[in-house]
């Protein structure tokens, strides 16, 4: 019997709930990334419930990292796993040397290629929105699969601290961000999204934010000089709207990123983000 089926079995015995509907695959057998320790931690496959999908999970642990001590880690989620997690979860590594940002547990979402068939980030990241067909908007299944299975595992299988997780996304993916921060501020602490790709499906990025419980969110949006001029539009309008909303549920800010292109200096947009997350000097 698996792990997971386990835990839900013996809580619905001992009268304490059911669970989540997450069903875990067993972990595969070891690697080459076993042996490149800046993306040293683990890999399972995740079918989700909500999206009817596959996801596979690569997690970069801390260095250091003692799963018998007390202390919690801030969890960075990204989307675009397949790209982004080599990229993103190595260099976090020299953010803590030099830039003395807090080590955290780096969790990369992919779908295992890039191929239109497999990867379905272009529905999984859609939020609904004028043009946009109801199949093909699937921004609130994907943040379904986000809350309901893939944060309870993580944090069930790792020191994770609930109060500081992270949603990092690029392009497409920052729209999914922006859709995050808007309908569900408190599931993340802090959001990174970078030169967000925010149409069509601006619609439900403008609307009131859902309530919100915590007072210490934040939402950062960069954008560069560089990237698609249509994308920067599309950035300098979400940020205009919202930076007018005295009300809005997380401290915002809008940074460009001088010579930044679309995908190149998505690095660029983590390290700056991440500094104004824990409020330390965001200079290069």
């Amino acid at each position: 019997m698996r792990i997971g089926t386990a835990l839900c079995l013996l809580a619905v015995l001992s009268g304490t709930g059911g669970c989540a509907a997450v069903r875990t695959e067993p972990l595969a057998a070891a690697s080459p990334l076993d042996f490149l320790p800046a993306l040293r931690g683990e890999y399972f496959p995740i079918h989700s419930a909500e999206t009817g999908r596959t996801y596979h999970i690569h997690v970069r642990l801390p260095e250091g990292y003692d799963a018998a001590a007390a202390t919690p880690y801030p969890t960075v989620y990204l989307t675009d796993g397949d790209s982004l997690f080599p990229i993103l979860a190595a260099n976090h590594l020299f953010l803590t040397y030099d830039d003395r940002l807090p080590e955290a547990i780096v969790v990369g979402i992919a779908y295992g290629g890039f191929d239109p068939a497999v990867n379905k980030r272009h529905i999984d990241f859609q939020s609904p929105g004028a043009g946009v067909a109801p199949d093909a908007a699937g921004a609130a299944a994907f943040q379904r699969f986000l809350k309901t299975e893939l944060i309870p595992e993580i944090e069930r299988r790792h020191r994770s601290d609930g109060a500081r997780r992270v949603l990092f996304g690029q392009s497409r993916g920052g729209a999914f961000v922006l859709y995050s921060a808007v309908t569900d501020p408190d599931l993340f602490w802090g959001r990174i999204a970078s030169n967000p790709s925010i149409t069509p499906g601006i619609e439900s990025l403008l609307e009131p934010a859902a309530p919100a419980t915590r007072r210490d969110l934040t939402l950062v949006v960069t954008s560069g000089t560089r990237d698609r001029p249509n994308l920067q539009v599309g950035a300098a309008r979400w940020l205009s709207v919202w930076q007018a909303r005295p009300e809005r549920p997380w401290r915002l800010f809008g940074e460009r990123i001088e010579g930044g292109t679309h995908a190149a200096n998505a690095p660029d947009a983590y390290r700056l983000g991440l500094h104004r997350l824990f409020d330390t000097d965001a200079s290069p």
